[in-house]
């Protein structure tokens, strides 16, 4: 008798299957086996239909786990789809449009977009929105602020690290810059980004939002002539969505002010006749 069925003959069958299907990391497996057996068994179905329920259950649950792995290295603010966003408050964006880069198929083709308009009118949420179906649809994203960006390009030169984060930024399926346009950058800040924009040309695709118009990004970069090349290499290959609606977010207070207001006013008011305590 070899040593493996000497241990196989001391060890519970229920106890080595799960140190195999944990060594091949398939969790899923372990922890439904059993139960897939006994509806298999009830469904007199037999062997390879009980493997490929429990197949099916594996691929279901890692595509989840793996979805949730790339939010998470997205890095993403917060979590924002397009069932909570109101077309209908913003008539300027293209919904069709939108739901058309759902799709991702202009990540595939390593091509731009950029989302221009008024604070409040909704870019950051349709960059969630992109983001967030670029995960599903099984690409590697990246969310930051333009702000954040320069600072951590300005940090990782200092530190002899910025080749290394240079080369991340360039490799990720889809790098979402957000609120280009609210800080100015210095001379050193503006070719950092630059060169980020630069690496990533035809080689994956930005999606890049500002509150600015084309004609007025000289005053973030400082350089007209920097800020030519970068809106050359940004705009060859764009899809642009406008929002030049009222402020999203303050056309949502003002309804929640009116509905207050409209609450109060319907309140009765508390009658004090035929209280003793209100007599003189």
């Amino acid at each position: 008798m070899t040593m493996s069925e000497e241990i196989s003959t001391v060890v519970a069958p229920q106890v080595l299957l799960g140190n195999h299907l944990k060594a091949l990391k398939l969790p899923t497996f372990a922890r439904e086996y059993e139960k897939v057996a006994m509806e298999s068994a009830q469904d007199r179905a037999d062997y390879p239909r009980y493997l490929l329920r429990l197949c099916e259950l594996e691929r279901i649950d890692r595509e989840r786990r793996n979805i949730e792995r790339r939010i998470r290295l997205a890095r993403f603010p917060q979590t924002k789809s397009f069932d909570t966003f109101d077309f209908g408050a913003q008539p300027s964006l293209n919904k069709a449009l939108v739901l058309e880069l759902m799709r991702c198929e202009w990540i595939d083709r390593r091509q731009n977009c950029l989302a221009l308009g008024p604070s409040g009118t909704g870019k950051t949420h349709t960059a969630l929105g992109l983001g967030l179906a670029a995960c599903q649809k099984g690409y590697s994203v990246a969310f930051t602020t333009a702000a954040a960006l320069v600072h951590e390009l300005m940090e990782a030169r200092d530190e002899r690290r910025l080749r290394a984060l240079q080369k991340h930024l360039s490799m990720v399926k889809l790098l979402i810059v957000d609120e280009l346009g609210y800080v100015p950058f210095t001379a050193v800040g503006s070719e950092l980004l630059f060169e980020v924009f630069s690496q990533r040309y035809e080689r994956g695709a930005t999606l890049v939002t500002s509150n600015l118009p084309f004609d007025e990004w000289t005053s973030i970069f400082g350089s007209e002539r920097l800020t030519g090349a970068l809106l050359d290499r940004l705009t060859h290959h764009v899809h642009i969505l406008e929002m030049n609606g009222e402020s999203y977010r303050l056309a949502t207070s003002k309804k929640a002010q009116r509905r207050s207001a409209h609450g109060q006013s319907q309140t009765p008011k508390t009658s004090n006749e035929g209280d003793p305590s209100t007599k003189t």
